[in-house]
This record gives structure tokens, sequence and C-alpha cells, in this order.
């Protein structure tokens, strides 16, 4: 297995001002494929404040947020999170993430998307894994195949994107520790 480029840390609040500033580098390539955020999302306060809420929402099993870095300059080239927790029965969340447009087509989402899934499985015990892509974004869809992940099918119409309802092609990943 190829050396790792990038690694997954939870974010400090020393990372607001780099984050701000990845997010608005990013911001057109970022909302073709994703809701658009609101203003107040590219400030270094807002950004600082998610960071704190995000303490919380780890302590209450709500949701775990993640930058990812690139192992040669420590350098924030991304993000990634696992939201919408169940627990109970069903044991699972789904993982989103954005990554720097210079960094895309490399590898390095995979190798992020892979070292997430290994703490949710490992660590948080989660039991399913559900990750959604826009048919219009194949690299995304990719990298989920690419970090095991399995089609299973379309979501119709369920996510607006400049105002229009846009399909998503669903696919997950099941705890190998949980086979029967």
């Amino acid at each position: 297995m190829s050396e790792q480029r990038v690694y997954v840390r939870f974010p400090e609040e020393a990372d607001a001002e780099e984050l701000t500033a990845m997010l608005k580098r990013n911001r057109e390539f970022f909302e073709k494929f994703s809701p658009s955020s609101p203003e107040e999302s590219y400030t270094k306060e807002h950004q600082l404040q998610s960071i704190i809420k995000s303490r919380t929402d780890m302590a209450e099993d709500r949701r775990y947020a993640f930058v990812i870095c690139h192992k040669e300059d420590d350098r924030i080239i991304g993000n990634i999170g696992l939201s919408f927790v169940m627990r109970g029965s069903l044991q699972s969340c789904m993982i989103g993430y954005n990554l720097d447009v210079a960094y895309n087509g490399k590898g390095y989402m995979t190798e992020a998307v892979k070292q997430v899934v290994r703490y949710a499985f490992e660590e948080l015990k989660f039991h399913r894994i559900i990750g959604e892509a826009s048919p219009r974004n194949p690299g995304s869809i990719r990298v989920l195949e690419n970090a095991g992940f399995h089609k299973e099918g379309i979501s119709r119409r369920n996510v607006k994107i400049n105002g229009v309802w846009e399909d998503h092609q669903v696919l997950a990943i099941i705890n190998p520790s949980d086979d029967i």
C-alpha cells in the first residue's frame, strides 16, 4: 500500500482562518455540486463558531467534523464529516466532503474517506455509512467507490442546488466486522 499523502484530524480554533480561505477560494467550485452556503459562512468568525460547535456535536454524538491536511506541508486542503448520526437499531451516518479544486483528481479524497470510514467503524462503531453524490459529479462517485462504497440507487430530486431539485446517486458501505 502506498504511503498516505493526507491525514484527517479534528478542527481546532487556530484553523478558522485557513479553513475560511480554502472555502472562499473554492466557493464557486463547491456550489456546482452542493447547496449554496449563506454569505456569513465565508467569514473567519463563522468558521470559528462552527469549529467550537463541532466539539459539542461530537460530545453529543450528533456530527463529526474533520479537516483534511496535506502531509507534505500540513496545509488544510479540504473538510470531511459524518452527519445524520442514527443510533439504536440503525447505527448509521452520512459522509460528506469538500476538497480544494487544486488537489482534485490525485486520490487525496479517497485516502481521506478511507481514514474517516475506518474511524467510523472502529472507534464510533457504526454499522453503515451512506454517501450521496450528484451524477453530474462522477469524480465524487468514484471517490466513494474507490473507498469501498457500493451503489444502491438514485434518490430522485432530493437536494436543491442552485434552485433546482437534483437527483443523487446513493452509495453505502457496511462495517465488515458486522458480517454474520
